[in-house]
């Protein structure tokens, strides 16, 4: 009786752990999935949608629907009582600056960075960036996370606007003086701010000096990014990570930084 009791108690457990392994490797495959679907954004797009190649052919003014992926988010906020934000979005071709897009609460917080969404406004432009404004967005099925592309050898290149608002990454670049005082940053552009406001700072490639930012309404104070900028001395070398935001210019909205 002993050895029955013994046996079954064995196959119990048996049958228990190759249950678990099956398991673990149902959730393994799920995951590998999962990440596929978020490295691989729909190439072809809906009935009434335009390509990125369409939509930079757009007319400035006009009203254009594109299906693009959340990269990043600004933070929300209301304005006569109506929700908004500022969205960095992308698909497999190029990216699509959402510019105080209205959307509630509860809507933000579904925005996570993947979330792809199909957004119907105008294309305009404020001091050479491109963007779309009065838009409405539903959210679609499906997913896509961008990878930053190297476009440090596009800097100084008439290239370089190919890549607007793109995340990007800029590699040994140099930290030089941000203001005649020597600082390696400047709160505002000007240096008339303080501790939560935009981050300024130069850095240099090639003999060329290009002013990059940190967006406080993006990575703000106490974030990362910010206060990494923060402990930056001149003459450091960097890698910076970010969205290639324009502004009469190259004018990077960076997310992170990593000192050599």
């Amino acid at each position: 009786m002993k050895k029955k009791l013994a046996f079954a108690l064995m196959l119990s457990v048996a049958l228990a752990m190759t249950a678990c392994g099956q398991n673990e490797t149902a959730e393994a495959e799920n995951n590998t999935e999962a990440e596929t679907v978020l490295n691989q954004a729909d190439t072809e797009k809906s009935e009434g949608v335009m390509t990125y190649e369409e939509y930079m052919a757009a007319d400035l003014e006009t009203e254009v629907t594109v299906e693009t992926y959340v990269q990043a988010k600004q933070g929300w906020w209301e304005n006569d009582g109506v929700g908004m934000a500022t969205f960095y979005t992308q698909d497999a071709d190029g990216a699509y600056f959402l510019y105080n897009m209205p959307c509630s609460q509860e809507e933000y917080d579904k925005l996570v960075i993947g979330t792809k969404i199909k957004v119907t406004g105008y294309k305009s432009e404020w001091e050479g960036e491109v963007e779309i404004i009065d838009s409405t967005f539903e959210i679609e099925e499906g997913g896509f996370e961008a990878s930053a592309v190297d476009v440090t050898d596009k800097l100084g290149t008439d290239d370089i606007i190919n890549y607007q608002n793109q995340l990007v990454s800029f590699k040994d670049m140099t930290v030089e003086a941000a203001n005649d005082d020597g600082d390696a940053f400047m709160y505002n552009w000007d240096g008339s701010g303080s501790d939560g406001d935009d981050l300024y700072f130069n850095v240099s490639v090639n003999g060329e000096t290009y002013t990059f930012t940190v967006e406080s309404y993006l990575t703000g104070a106490g974030s990362d990014v910010y206060e990494a900028v923060k402990a930056l001395n001149v003459g450091d070398t960097v890698d910076l990570t970010g969205f290639l935001y324009w502004y009469q210019g190259v004018n990077p909205h960076i997310t992170s930084v990593t000192v050599k």
